[in-house]
C-alpha cells in the first residue's frame, strides 16, 4: 500500500504509527519527572559526556558535549548549567538556544547500558562570576547553559547493548578511519595540508582544551 507520494509502506498520520507500534508500557510512562529526583541526579553527576539537541530558524544540530564526570551542575531539582568550553567557534548550538530556548540532553556513562535524557528550555549567561565557577586550571569557559527543565527519564540499554559500544573488542582502530587533516584537505582542495593539520592536532587540542 503507498501513500499519495507513492513510497511504499509510508507512515504518514499518528494513528498509523500507533497502530504498528502500540501503546507504550506503564514502565515507559512512570519513569518521566519533571525535575531532578536523586536517582537521575546520580547519572547526571557520573557522566563525563553527552549530546546537546538544537532547533533555530536554520534548522536542527545535535552537539557532544565532554568534560570531567559531574561537568553539568545540578543547580536545582528544575535547574541545570554547563560550561561552554572551547570549540570550533561556529556557535551552532548558541545561535539556536538564543532564538529558540527548546533542548534536548541525553547523557552517557561510560559502562553503564542506561542513558538519561533531559528536555527543557534554555538560556545563555556571560555572568562572569558563573562563568568563573567553572574555570578549570584557571581557564573560565565564555559562557554557561543554564536549562530549565521539563521533563527528565531514562532510556533502556537496548540501544547501548546492541551497538557494544562499551566493550573493549568493539573498539575501532582510528587508523583505520579518515583523519581530520584528510577530510579538511579535501574539502578545502589542498589548501589545508593533511599531514600538517594532523601532526600539529594534539598539541593544539592540549593548548585549547579548556
Amino acid at each position: 500500500m503507498s501513500d499519495e507520494s507513492g513510497e511504499a509502506g509510508a507512515v504518514t498520520t499518528i494513528e498509523q504509527l500507533e497502530t504498528l507500534y502500540g501503546g507504550p508500557g506503564e514502565n515507559s510512562l512512570v519513569k518521566e519527572t519533571d525535575h531532578i529526583i536523586p536517582a537521575y541526579a546520580a547519572f547526571i553527576e557520573a557522566s563525563p559526556f553527552l549530546t546537546l539537541a538544537t532547533a533555530g530558524p536554520e534548522g536542527l544540530d545535535c552537539s557532544p558535549r565532554g568534560d570531567r564526570p559531574g561537568f553539568v551542575r545540578i543547580h536545582d531539582r528544575r535547574t541545570l548549567m554547563m560550561p561552554d568550553r572551547h570549540g570550533n567557534n561556529r556557535l551552532d548550538s548558541l545561535r539556536n538556544i538564543v532564538r529558540d530556548g527548546r533542548v534536548g540532553l541525553l547523557f552517557l556513562v561510560p559502562g553503564s547500558g542506561t542513558t538519561l535524557r533531559v528536555n527543557g528550555t534554555a538560556r545563555i549567561s556571560a555572568d562572569a562570576a558563573l562563568c568563573a565557577s567553572f574555570a578549570v586550571e584557571e581557564k573560565a569557559p565564555r559562557s554557561v547553559i543554564i536549562v530549565c527543565v521539563e521533563s527528565v527519564y531514562f532510556q533502556c540499554a537496548r540501544a547501548i547493548r546492541r551497538s557494544r559500544l562499551w566493550d573493549a573488542e568493539s573498539q575501532v582502530d582510528p587508523a583505520s578511519l579518515p583523519s581530520i587533516g584528510r577530510i579538511l584537505g579535501e574539502l578545502s582542495g589542498g589548501a589545508i595540508d593533511a599531514d600538517t593539520y594532523d601532526a600539529e592536532w594534539p598539541q593544539r587540542a592540549l593548548k585549547t582544551m579548556w
